[in-house]
């Protein structure tokens, strides 16, 4: 047990599968590892992230570390790193030229409890392991379990980006899932298929650290530090956490969209005829034909964003109990 250290649940009621028998559950194990447990439950959009600020205000104050553990989805776990970490718009990721990857320094450290529709952020960090296996590991290997992880910050909003951001059909997914009367991953596979089916490519360009990676109709443009999307979709299969770097997707229209889920499934798009794949620092993702760019974040659909985004790598910058399948570069199967 580390002393003088805390643990702050945050819970949120709206998500996928969240219930008070889970809640009590993630308590009940923090309990055994860190002598001080209190649970937050949000009532509205924000409240994660302020309360997760006034609680790493005080935790500094007292000289405590902690792990804050977020009970929900995708969308649960970037309001609580945005109170971890801070406004996507106070990090300069050009200033930062190496990061010790490995470092287990840490004040207030994420742990993800899957608990919405997608929880692509736990697959990414504990695979398959039952949530409560990965807890216990978790907490007990403190502080060796703390890695820090890659960010990024899309430039023109100032805002975060934890898990990923598309544009072209994985965007559209949000958009058909409105109509998609099922839950859960289900839900999703769904709206994929549904979008897929009806989707028209876009005339677009990607630039990976100024060089560009793909011009002309596409289909789909996802950049981010981590493997899936959805859970179930393996997009971005060389994604490490850790390793300074975005990796970036590109499925041109020589891909016929339908095709696109069963692809995305098991990773057998790298490699064909029209996929682009490539990593770097910045990646740059625009319509060129003047429309506005179909664009989401960590399952969150943007709008008023124009013809244009640029997403920066903020590298090392989230402190997270995890044991991701591929870190520093290395698979861990190995």
């Amino acid at each position: 047990m580390m002393k003088s250290s805390q643990c702050l649940i945050v819970a949120n009621p709206a998500a996928g599968t969240v219930s008070e028998a889970i809640v009590e559950e993630a308590a009940r194990i923090a309990a055994r590892h860190l002598p001080a447990v209190r649970t937050f439950w949000t009532t509205k959009r924000g409240d994660a992230t302020a309360e997760v600020r006034r609680h790493v205000a005080q935790s500094a104050d007292e000289g405590k570390r902690g792990v804050v553990v977020a009970v929900g989805g995708d969308g649960t776990v970037s309001e609580v790193v945005e109170g971890l970490v801070g406004h996507g718009g106070s990090h300069d990721s050009s200033s930062i030229n190496t990061v010790n990857t490995m470092s287990r320094s840490f004040d207030q450290a994420l742990f993800v409890v899957p608990a919405g529709t997608g929880n692509s952020n736990y697959r990414s960090h504990w695979g398959e392991l039952p949530w409560q296996d990965a807890l216990e590991a978790g907490l007990a290997g403190l502080p060796g379990t703390v890695t820090r992880l890659d960010l990024a910050r899309v430039s023109e909003l100032e805002e975060l980006v934890v898990l990923g951001a598309g544009a072209g059909l994985t965007a559209k997914v949000l958009e058909s899932a409105r109509e998609v009367p099922l839950t859960g991953r289900a839900r999703l596979a769904a709206a994929l298929d549904h979008a897929a089916a009806r989707y028209t490519p876009y005339e677009g360009r990607v630039t990976v650290d100024g060089v560009v990676l793909h011009e002309g109709k596409t289909v789909l443009a996802n950049v981010g530090g981590g493997p899936y999307r959805a859970w179930q979709y393996t997009v971005l299969p060389h994604s490490v956490l850790d390793d300074g770097l975005l990796d970036v997707c590109v499925v041109g229209a020589e891909v016929d969209a339908v095709e696109v889920p069963g692809l995305l499934r098991n990773a057998e798009h790298i490699g064909l005829p029209g996929v682009y794949y490539g990593q770097g620092r910045q990646v740059v993702i625009e319509r060129i034909d003047g429309a506005p760019l179909c664009f989401e974040h960590d399952g969150e659909l943007k709008a008023g964003i124009g013809p244009r985004f640029t997403v920066d790598v903020l590298p090392g910058a989230l402190p997270t109990l995890c044991a991701p399948a591929r870190i520093n570069g290395k698979d861990l199967a190995e």
